[in-house]
């Protein structure tokens, strides 16, 4: 999943392999991460 930076819309796939955003044409997407912040110790 992918975020437009500028219209800010969630983006579920990629058209035809181009990196566009299909609602406003904006080609800079920032791929979206989790929300879980993963925690390891270190030895």
């Amino acid at each position: 999943m992918y975020k437009c930076l500028r219209c800010k819309k969630i983006v579920s796939e990629l058209i035809e392999g181009r990196v566009m955003c299909p609602y406003c044409g904006y080609r800079i997407l920032l791929k979206v991460r989790p929300e879980i912040v993963k925690r390891v110790q270190a030895r």
